[in-house]
């Protein structure tokens, strides 16, 4: 009964430690979007993370909402700098996320200023 505890006990703690290193190491996709950054954002009451949305279309009909890691200190200066500006970010898509990490699935990695499409001339 001893061995099968413990034989019990070590499969469970495997399979959490594995568990929990796919949710942090895999990607589901990766991918770039463009848009008006229209909100970023430091929210939370127990976790702060980083959270924002940009409009990938006219009326605002399509919002992209996004998470960053505060490891990521140069991508959140510069959203900070863009806020309201034409964007084009670079992110990864996670199978899941960590409260700690952020409210969705979709991490920016990269973002770059850009020309807006609907600017006039």
């Amino acid at each position: 009964m001893r061995k099968f505890i413990m034989i019990l006990s070590i499969t469970i703690l495997v399979s959490i430690i594995a568990y929990f290193t796919f949710i942090y190491n895999a990607t589901y996709s990766e991918g770039v979007r463009s848009g008006q950054l229209i909100k970023f954002s430091n929210k939370g009451v127990i976790f702060k993370t980083w959270e924002g949305e940009i409009s990938q279309g006219i009326s605002g009909a399509q919002i992209f909402a996004f998470s960053v890691l505060d490891k990521d200190k140069q991508v959140i200066t510069d959203l900070q700098q863009f806020e309201g500006k034409y964007v084009k970010v670079k992110y990864v898509e996670r199978y899941k996320t960590f409260a700690w990490w952020g409210d969705t699935k979709y991490f920016i990695i990269d973002v770059k200023e850009e020309d807006s499409p609907y600017r006039f001339k």
